[in-house]
């Protein structure tokens, strides 16, 4: 129900608007309430408070605001039973008015009065046109201000204050309804103070799901009380590995406690999954002062979740409103999330605290669980970083019904500023210390296949991918640009291999011989970068991503390079032998290739040697052309005589 805003058509016209927020929101959805008027957590107030709230800042008007509908039953019976799917749209109707409460009272948490089935259907039908829109193009992201909520909702029962799974209806509705979008593989993040069991459930066979829950678990005491959100439930057959709970262990975690999660298992799963949308069970009841949850996150802590998975996916989130029960702090939340997918100006705020004790034991739990399905979380996480914490808190009662005022010295008692943090001789592999030395020196990349168009190149410093790629790029953690760029030829032999990568698919990918010879030229594009981004292009050639603890290629190894002329990491990967080229300007110049044996390999037979794929050979060709090297034709007779000459 577009009432206030931009609406559709006028936010085409509206210049103005740099991406396209949707945003639902219908006054439809309110009338769900307790049948007597009864004073209850989940109330209608909770949407009103965010609505207000966006309108009175003006957010809304830099939005576009969709048209509400209600969902065709189909569609939710792709997750929910026939006679599930009835008894909701039946619950309200005059038929059940004398005996609707004793229905509800058979279920977990659940009322009913004559307005739940209109905002049920409303409420799954608004995920349905928001997660349409943003996989046609026509929105950028979305945020879905809905209510009954939904993730707790089973496939044949009612649950939690959920009637129906809104999350769930709108994934399988892109993966089995609407393929032609593109949308084959979705990540569904679950930060509510709850365990998402209805959704686990739902995805619990589904490789195209990688379904994320973090939440209070308290050894399978806190709500829904059982061993559901346990780290050990990691899915089943083809969805093996594609199921990730991190369960806490007691109440007080804050914005410390899920960037720390983020960073040590989300972010580096989700690159590896590499999805094409991000679906957010977006409950606020983690939230500091929400009288459900007892936790401490502020409305800065959920912007930068937010910003950090609006990196992936090209920035196609869809946020869905599930809990959150302190009005003031999820109109706040709420408002800060909206504020971060338009992307208008900066987040504001900083956290001034480590993780708990705790939650470095559950990251780790979680890493080592997963570590067979995600070479990402294969390593172990230094004990310089996760000697960064606080205590676990022993503040009496850390039950969900704790007082904000209590929440609030507790933060005071327990939470050590980062300005406390010294990085002494003993701590000089943790990613604080290693980048910062290694963003202080210059080095030269001296490219010699796809990275010699720069547009491609860039993907690895900024993240992203160009026309051809079938994988994006995490990029760089210092995205700055290359300080210089010049092109050079090499006595070193160019030649292609493999039968496959992920990145170009079908075909070989360029590698140099790494033993120099006056009968070889080769041409290179050089870029400035830092040794810290070096190794994070490093990272990305042999590993995907550069969420690494230490560096590959480190200070000593540039001193030793010098003598040695190349360098095999001990690591795998197709470019993990690093070769020194001499300097340029005082500056070492240094490319990455195979080793001597891979080249024995590509010489024997062993792996093929093979021409590139038509898309890679083009980026190569269109970097040597537009870098004033050769001329097109030149350039192709360059790339095909490198392909057939044999090593």
């Amino acid at each position: 129900m577009a009432e206030e805003g931009t609406s559709d058509i006028e936010s085409s016209k509206n210049d103005k608007i740099r991406r396209r927020v949707g945003l639902v929101y219908d006054e439809r959805m309110c009338k769900h309430s307790t049948p007597d008027g009864d004073d209850h957590p989940e109330c209608p107030d909770r949407i009103r408070v965010i609505w207000n709230k966006l309108r009175t800042s003006g957010l809304i008007e830099r939005c576009v605001v969709l048209n509400t509908k209600e969902a065709e039953d189909k569609f939710i019976q792709s997750v929910h039973s026939k006679s599930h799917v009835e008894l909701i749209r039946t619950i309200s109707s005059k038929r059940f008015d004398s005996r609707r409460d004793r229905i509800a009272a058979k279920y977990n948490s659940i009322y009913f009065n004559k307005g739940s089935s209109e905002a049920a259907y409303l409420a799954a039908g608004s995920l349905l046109e928001a997660s349409e829109r943003i996989a046609k193009g026509e929105l950028n992201s979305a945020f879905a201000i809905v209510r009954p909520p939904g993730h707790h909702a089973e496939e044949n029962e009612p649950m939690g204050f959920c009637l129906f799974n809104n999350v769930a209806v709108a994934a399988s509705y892109l993966l089995n309804e609407k393929p032609q979008l593109g949308i084959h593989r979705i990540l569904i993040v679950d930060w509510d103070v709850h365990h998402g069991n209805a959704t686990q459930k739902m995805f619990w066979k589904d490789s195209r799901v990688l379904f994320f829950s973090v939440h209070r678990h308290d050894f399978g005491c806190f709500y829904p009380g059982n061993d559901d959100g346990s780290h050990d439930m990691i899915g089943e057959g083809p969805g093996e590995g594609y199921n990730i709970n991190v369960p806490w262990e007691h109440g007080r975690c804050g914005d410390a406690d899920y960037f720390a999660v983020w960073d040590y298992i989300l972010l580096p799963v989700a690159l590896e999954f590499n999805p094409d949308m991000i679906i957010v069970s977006a409950g606020f009841d983690a939230a500091l002062r929400d009288p459900l949850g007892g936790c401490c996150i502020t409305p800065y802590g959920y912007s930068v979740m937010l910003k950090k998975l609006m990196d992936l996916a090209h920035g196609k989130v869809l946020l869905s409103l599930e809990g959150g029960y302190n009005l003031q702090s999820l109109a706040n939340s709420v408002h800060a999330c909206v504020q971060v997918l338009l992307e208008e100006k900066e987040i504001v705020g900083s956290s001034e605290a480590y993780p708990f004790e705790s939650t470095w034991r559950v990251i780790e739990n979680v890493r080592k669980k997963l570590s067979v399905y995600w070479s990402s979380l294969s390593t172990e996480l230094p004990k310089e970083l996760t000697s960064l914490k606080s205590p676990t808190p022993q503040l009496g009662d850390l039950s969900s019904e704790s007082e904000s005022e209590e929440i609030e010295e507790a933060i005071k008692d327990i939470l050590l500023p980062f300005s406390e943090l010294q990085v002494n001789e003993d701590q000089k592999n943790t990613p604080i210390s290693w980048r910062v030395e290694h963003k202080l020196v210059d080095v030269w990349y001296a490219s010699f296949g796809s990275n010699m168009w720069k547009p491609r190149f860039l993907c690895y410093i900024e993240g992203g991918q160009v026309e051809g790629m079938q994988k994006q790029c995490s990029g760089s953690m210092d995205r700055s640009p290359p300080k210089d760029l010049m092109w050079k030829s090499i006595p070193h032999r160019l030649f292609f291999g493999r039968d496959h990568t992920q990145i170009w698919g079908p075909g070989g990918t360029a590698f140099i011989h790494p033993e120099s010879s006056v009968a070889e030229k080769a041409y290179v594009c050089m870029y400035k970068i830092t040794l810290e981004q070096f190794n994070d292009v490093l990272f990305q050639e042999n590993f995907s991503n550069c969420y690494v603890n230490t560096p590959w290629f480190g200070l000593e190894a540039l001193n030793a390079i010098r003598s040695s002329s190349c360098i095999s990491i001990d690591k795998d990967g197709w470019y993990h032998n690093v070769v020194f080229l001499g300097e340029e300007q005082g500056v070492p110049i240094l490319t990455m290739t195979c080793d001597l044996d891979d080249v024995m390999a590509f010489k024997t037979g062993k792996i093929p040697q093979r021409a590139p794929a038509k898309e890679y050979a083009n980026t190569l060709i269109r970097g040597l052309s537009e870098g004033g090297q050769l001329s097109e034709p030149e350039a192709k007779a360059y790339i095909e005589a490198a392909a057939t000459k044999p090593l």
